[in-house]
């Protein structure tokens, strides 16, 4: 199947020059998932919901400033491989050329629409995110930005001193915020009324109650509430509280997933890559596997993310590597100057937690169950 019938004509589209007062109010009017920016009338790469939350970014910033880079894709792309691009890229929408001729965009809603009557195959168990950042509702607002830029995440979960589910908070949820206080706010200096709207506690913007999902649910429905509410993900509940998060990016991962021998690894903002390539992260992870127990992994994922610190011109990078098996996951993250760096940091980590795992053995039966029941 490919993306021919799917690609979206109709998109937000800004010059590279456009302020971002400009960009907020396409946000804030559209509703999109991502805006196209150009330069001269070409492509030059893509403003997400993300981008708009950074801090201290200025209204008369150009977009040019703002914009992050995103596949180009063809418009006879199999949906699979884009939905891997959209993943790896960390993006949400990316430009579909015909030829050189811009003509259109495809996103992750649009590909989820036209699978979704087979992801009654699978179930939230076998791709949630069993590990969670959240926050408490003792955080500010400006903290609870923080932790979501940090770790390079989208949503977090609200708890209270028990670890109960309170609340949830997005990036969404945010640039809505932002966008009205400044339609509300006159022209001027407007630091004192930013400073102030951080300093908020973070249940002036958190959603409650929240909708949640079960382990059990398929993620078909789970995909078709996330469609009725217009929202991204689920929180998991369990008996303790949060058991994880489901999103459409890891509905998305689950259309990637190889019957392959090798390990499927999918590696997402492979722009960061350094002195590291894909061929050696594959080999680096297999040989934790293997070295100590023939356990099954169905899918690895390995996340690298930026931060805005830098020794001698090297950024500070986050890295995660999470392992998806017959068992459950394992996971493993660290920080280190460049992706070579930090990979190898949180390559240790998951060595760590695959030891702490032993016993675990292989169940041929499962190997790539989830792709075989996703016929597309």
């Amino acid at each position: 199947m490919d993306i021919t019938d799917i690609v979206v004509e109709e998109f937000v589209e800004v010059d590279t020059t456009e302020r971002l007062a400009t960009v907020r109010a396409a946000f804030d009017k559209a509703n999109p998932k991502g805006v196209i920016v150009t330069e001269d009338g070409e492509y030059a790469g893509v403003i997400g919901e993300s981008e708009l939350v950074k801090s201290r970014i200025q209204d008369d910033t150009k977009a040019s400033v703002l914009m992050t880079s995103a596949p180009r894709v063809d418009h006879h792309e199999d949906i699979r491989e884009t939905a891997r691009l959209l993943v790896e890229g960390d993006v949400n929408v990316a430009p579909v050329f015909r030829g050189e001729q811009l003509d259109g965009i495809i996103t992750t809603d649009a590909i989820l629409s036209a699978v979704l009557e087979n992801l009654d195959a699978l179930t939230v168990g076998q791709i949630y995110t069993d590990e969670v950042i959240t926050a408490t509702t003792a955080a500010t607002v400006g903290q609870a930005i923080n932790r979501l830029r940090e770790h390079g995440i989208s949503r977090l979960p609200i708890v209270d001193e028990s670890d109960s589910l309170t609340g949830i908070i997005t990036t969404h949820d945010i640039v809505n915020f932002v966008v009205r206080d400044e339609n509300r706010q006159e022209k001027g200096d407007r630091s004192g009324d930013h400073d102030r709207m951080l300093d908020l506690p973070v249940d002036n913007l958190m959603t409650s109650p929240v909708l949640t999902a079960e382990r059990s649910e398929s993620v078909e429905a789970t995909v078709e509430r996330m469609f009725d509410n217009e929202i991204s993900g689920l929180v998991v509940a369990d008996e303790d509280g949060v058991g994880g998060i489901i999103t459409k990016t890891d509905v998305l991962r689950a259309l990637t997933f190889t019957e392959e021998e090798s390990m499927d690894v999918q590696i997402t903002n492979v722009k960061l890559l350094d002195s590291i390539d894909r061929g050696e992260i594959v080999e680096s992870i297999t040989q934790v596997v293997d070295k100590y127990q023939a356990m099954n992994v169905i899918h690895a994922h390995v996340r690298f993310h930026e931060h805005k610190e830098k020794l001698r011109g090297t950024p500070l990078i986050q890295a995660q590597i999470r392992l998806r098996t017959s068992h459950g996951q394992l996971a493993g993250s660290g920080e280190g100057y460049g992706a070579n760096h930090a990979f190898h940091v949180a390559l240790d980590k998951l060595e760590r937690n695959v030891l702490e795992r032993k016993g675990v053995n292989a169940d041929a039966k499962q190997r790539g169950q989830l792709i075989q029941n996703l016929e597309l």
